[in-house]
């Protein structure tokens, strides 16, 4: 049996090349009940992803499938998170800046992720056991993970300087957030780097930015792979409520605001 990572990895590969077939055509856009949108991409990169992570006989929680009550959910010690399309705005938009999202969690903290950007080849992956994080671009047409796990590069956040690097949202910039960043401009030259979906994370734990507030609406399955790259790198993802990690598997899915920061 392959490796939990592996199998993530193929999965996010292949939901990633369902994406790309739709989004070469003049696909249609629903809305779901919380007004979000919703394509036939999500769908069906949905039904790919869960057709690998079942093999693993983990329960899985993702944006597409029907959530549970958290009663049904309670126990479990570990699960996948999926986003089969983060950024489903982006992904209209046609720039780009979309991911496959998965995690795997344990006993509430991500403890794998892989995010996966089908319009550049990008793969971002921690290790198995979650202690460092990497990148490669591949060709998703004509891959192999061994390749894959040889010729990728280790991801290393940067250590501080100037100006600082604040990551802000393409689609999203709240008064909280423009209030935290007139802070640091107090004391600091400040240069706003935007990026969609949960390329946000990974501008922070590869070191092409040094933080990420976000101080707005999102869901664990919008954070958890982000989480858990981040943390492989020695990046916290901080709950603004309690000041703790974020935790995963709650009983509301909804996050808190939370700040990603060295």
């Amino acid at each position: 049996m392959k490796s939990y990572l592996e199998t993530a990895i193929k999965a996010a590969i292949e939901g990633g090349k369902a994406i790309l077939k739709v989004y070469a055509t003049n696909f249609d856009v629903e809305f779901k009940g919380d007004h979000s949108p919703l394509t036939v991409a999500d769908k069906n990169a949905n039904t790919i992803i869960n057709n690998y992570l079942l093999q693993t006989d983990i329960p899985i929680i993702s944006e597409e499938n029907r959530q549970l009550d958290y009663d049904e959910r309670k126990d479990w010690t570990t699960c996948w998170i999926v986003d089969p399309l983060d950024g489903t705005k982006e992904f209209i938009k046609r720039n780009g800046e979309f991911t496959v999202n998965i995690a795997l969690v344990r006993n509430g903290r991500p403890v794998m992720g892989v995010i996966y950007v089908p319009v550049s080849g990008t793969l971002y992956y921690t290790s198995e056991e979650g202690t460092q994080s990497y990148k490669i671009e591949i060709d998703a047409n004509a891959y192999e993970l061994a390749e894959i796990m040889e010729n990728s590069v280790e991801l290393k956040p940067a250590d501080g300087g100037e100006p600082v690097k604040v990551v802000g949202s393409r689609s999203h910039l709240n008064e909280d957030t423009k209030r935290f960043i007139e802070e640091i401009e107090r004391e600091n030259q400040v240069e706003i780097v935007s990026r969609g979906s949960s390329l946000k994370f990974c501008l922070v734990a590869e070191g092409n930015a040094h933080m990420y507030p976000r101080f707005a609406p999102t869901m664990e399955w919008d954070t958890a792979a982000g989480d858990a790259i981040c943390a492989a790198v020695g990046v916290s993802v901080i709950d603004q409520e309690t000041q703790e990690p974020l935790r995963y598997n709650k009983e509301n899915l909804l996050n808190p605001y939370f700040l990603v920061k060295r």
